[in-house]
């Protein structure tokens, strides 16, 4: 039996660091209250992170990529509002210029707890920030056929939100140093692939049986089916820093999993490449962002980012117009052409240094930067 069409509905998540304004330095031990005011004001969709340092937020369930955008600029605009009667401010980045990692203080919760003793320094060292966006798809077989699918634009949509370009106070080479972090965490990286979505469930069987693993929350893949709900969460990504980018990125993934899904309608798939190859475009996402191109496997040479725009679009064109999000896809364009939020701070970091501030001002200056691109285009939430 054919499975029924998905809903393709769509939940974005985001962390956050807490800056103190004053200093621009992380706020390592922040007040217990700021917690509490932040639950009061937006329930379940507020949650505390690994570090004290920082904070999740996550939109309802949306129909459409304009109610996610309302949802999630209320959220950025109410930790905005909240923070800053303590003397803070959320930043939308996925590293610190130059907070220093063994400063910083674990959030007193039992999950934290345990990670940190399991994990010891490799976690502790997360002092870093994702974007995780979940598209439904109820069916479980069609959900793995898809999943298996997917990888092969990861690297794609990496690119296009690299936001950490720095790691305590050093330029660190890299567009997205904070996957070279993340990566030293077990059971993380691209997925692996699956025949049934029976076969998923009884891998991550065999880990919960041995102790290894509680649930499949500790599967930290780029991507994954959810264990809590009937989605595909894709992680791969950076936070961006303009929430215009955040939407754009949300929407070229919820028309993947459209495009995928019509294909299989007209008995067509995605060609399959191996992970050796597909993991070469993620370093290159990694390392380059949008300036320098990713491999094409079938021509067998590296094609500028804004050529791949170009081809992406036109590959989820259909699902765009079904969707109505043609324009956050389009920005896409913006993005390659213009750069991501680590190119621009490394552009103000620069600038900075050549006007002659010295380079904890340089970083400062960045972190300025950071606090007000955060609330881009967003009504704060008093309005």
């Amino acid at each position: 039996m054919r499975p029924l069409e998905p809903s393709f509905t769509i939940g974005i998540e985001e962390e956050y660091l807490l800056v103190d304004k004053e200093s621009r330095d992380l706020a390592a031990d922040p007040p217990k209250e700021l917690m509490r005011d932040c639950a009061d004001a937006l329930g379940e969709h507020v949650t505390p992170e690994f570090l004290r340092c920082q904070i999740e937020v996550g939109t309802p369930v949306c129909e459409t990529l304009q109610e996610a955008r309302a949802q999630l600029a209320h959220l950025r605009s109410t930790i905005a509002e909240i923070s800053g009667k303590y003397g803070l401010a959320p930043l939308a980045v996925s590293t610190h210029p130059s907070a220093i990692w063994s400063e910083q203080q674990t959030t007193d919760k039992d999950r934290y707890t345990m990670l940190a003793k399991d994990l010891q320094v490799v976690v502790r060292r997360m002092v870093i920030c994702g974007m995780h966006v979940h598209v439904a798809v109820e069916d479980e077989a069609l959900r793995n056929d898809i999943f298996g699918q997917l990888s092969y634009f990861l690297p794609h949509l990496l690119a296009l939100s690299t936001s950490s370009p720095f790691w305590q106070g050093r330029v660190a080479g890299l567009k997205s140093y904070r996957l070279a972090v993340f990566d030293e965490l077990p059971r993380t990286g691209l997925p692996e692939q699956f025949d049934s979505f029976g076969e998923f469930r009884r891998t991550v069987a065999t880990l919960i049986s041995a102790g290894v693993i509680e649930d499949a929350t500790k599967i930290w893949w780029d991507l994954r089916p959810s264990d809590k709900f009937p989605t595909l969460e894709m992680r791969v990504t950076d936070v961006c820093t303009l929430i215009d980018d955040t939407i754009s990125i949300a929407a070229i993934y919820r028309c993947l999993v459209r495009m995928l899904w019509r294909l299989r309608g007209q008995n067509q798939r995605w060609r399959t490449y191996s992970r050796f190859l597909v993991m070469e475009n993620r370093w290159r996402a990694q390392r380059y962002g949008v300036k320098e191109g990713l491999v094409d496997f079938g021509r067998g040479e590296i094609v500028p980012f804004g050529e791949l725009i170009d081809e992406l679009l036109e590959l989820i064109k259909d699902d765009a117009e079904y969707f109505g999000c043609v324009e956050e896809v389009k920005r896409a364009r913006i993005i390659a052409k213009q750069g991501t939020s680590a190119d621009r701070q490394l552009a103000t970091f620069e600038t900075a240094l050549a006007g002659g501030a010295s380079q904890p001002d340089a970083m400062h200056q960045v972190v300025d930067q950071l606090i007000s691109e955060t609330l881009q285009g967003i009504v704060p939430a008093s309005n």
